[in-house]
């Protein structure tokens, strides 16, 4: 059962890196490969009750992280179709494409420490639409902005949901966490980020042109303040209501993006219906990008299928067997989350290695959070973040390979030797 369901995973994976020359849309690749997975363990497994009961658990999982995207890219496009982001645009006054990164990068690395790396990357694929007239430059700047995302989300409880897993599971605490794993956090982004920046030279930002005022439904200073400030806000509090309420954190952005139609349509509800249209939530809606979300569905049920069926478990035990040095074996799990999704790795590792023989704050749990946080930088398709941006840019595999992976391994690589250096210096 093992080599075929790892058989179809490989082929599907393989379909989907090779999308362009392949020209089969990489959603449909997804979906055919979850299908096919879900079909070859119910038939191998022979337990039809227990592969239904997984497939529902794995189905739960997945429908919490599609409705938070959902309400996230809502979210975004209702600040973007009122301009919201002119307030954020209008203070960033420098001309130059080397120091813009700087400013984006950094600016992201926060901001997802606070948020988290996918609503993040949300917020700043679509800023640089209102910045970036070039596509290349765009692309550039998604992914940094995918590292930068990851590297900022890996120092926190709730910058990524590995992060946040190792927090809820007793492995790291919060003071332990932020002061053990931001240093090595910080130069995962500092190293791509001086790269990309010094390559870019004395270039001019190329700004989009200006649309003309009779062409588009403008909005008052105030209509774009309040917006931009109520979804913020929403995004911003997400974890506040999670670390509340204990709910999961999708209930708590439908309730902030029901605020803002709330709001929205409040503040509209003396206009005619021609004139606030595109301003609407509904419009909003049906502006999100389905395709990214049916690539995300069909990748999250893909692995799910690997995490039941045990793959990713005896791929932790070998790797505990072979190479044995813990150091070691999570740099390769953080290798693999480029590959494979993080969340199943580090729940396998989770339950592979218990509390009592690594207690929390351990070396082990500390480097998982870092490694497995950041390591899905290096392949577009190996984070939350990257899919996102995938969508939001229309960026195609290869050409995330070429343009930014060798970037993310070096920070990946250069982050991972700065936290082994600080652990043994202070241990």
């Amino acid at each position: 059962m093992t080599l075929v369901l790892t058989s179809i995973f490989v082929l599907a994976y393989l379909a989907i890196a090779l999308e362009g020359p392949l020209r089969v849309n990489k959603s449909a690749t997804a979906l055919l490969g979850a299908g096919l997975l879900w079909t070859a363990y119910a038939l191998l497994a022979g337990d039809a009750t227990a592969v239904n009961r997984e497939l529902s658990d794995s189905l739960v999982g997945t429908a919490q992280i599609v409705f938070f995207l959902i309400a996230a890219m809502a979210i975004v496009e209702v600040i973007d179709a009122h301009d919201g982001f002119e307030v954020l645009t209008t203070a960033i006054q420098t001309r130059r494409l080397s120091h813009l990164m700087w400013l984006v990068g950094l600016f992201t690395f926060f901001l997802s420490a606070i948020l988290d790396n996918l609503t993040t990357t949300i917020v700043m694929v679509s800023l640089m639409k209102r910045l970036l007239a070039e596509r290349q430059d765009r692309l550039t700047f998604a992914g940094l902005i995918v590292i930068a995302a990851n590297a900022g989300g890996a120092w926190t409880p709730i910058g990524d949901v590995t992060t946040t897993m190792l927090w809820i599971g007793g492995q790291v605490t919060t003071r332990a966490i932020m002061q053990g794993v931001f240093l090595a956090s910080i130069v995962n982004l500092l190293v791509p980020l001086f790269v990309a920046a010094w390559l870019a030279g004395q270039r001019a930002v190329v700004a989009p042109a200006k649309a003309d005022p009779s062409d588009v439904l403008t909005t008052t200073p105030f209509e774009r303040t309040v917006v931009l400030a109520v979804g913020l806000a929403t995004l911003v509090l997400v974890p506040v209501f999670k670390a509340l309420t204990h709910l999961p954190p999708f209930l708590g952005i439908l309730l902030g993006l029901g605020v803002l139609w709330m709001v929205a349509d409040l503040m509209h509800r003396r206009k005619d219906e021609e004139q606030k249209r595109h301003l609407t939530l509904v419009s909003a809606l049906a502006r999100i990008d389905m395709g990214s979300i049916v690539f995300f569905i069909g990748i999250l049920l893909a692995v799910a299928v690997l995490e039941h069926s045990h793959v990713l478990a005896a791929l932790a035990h070998w790797l505990d067997a072979s190479v044995g040095r813990l150091d070691l074996i999570v740099l390769v799990i953080g290798l693999a989350s480029a590959v494979v999704d993080n969340v199943p790795l580090v729940a396998a590792s989770m339950g592979m290695y218990d509390l009592a023989r690594y207690p929390a704050d351990h070396f082990l749990w500390e480097f998982m959070a870092y490694c497995a946080g950041t390591g899905g930088s290096i392949l577009i398709i190996g984070s939350a973040a990257g899919v996102a941006a995938m969508g939001l840019e229309r960026m195609d595999f290869m050409g995330y390979l070429r343009k930014t992976s060798a970037l993310a391994l070096a920070g990946y690589l250069a982050g991972a030797l700065v936290y082994l250096a600080q652990y043994r210096w202070l241990h």
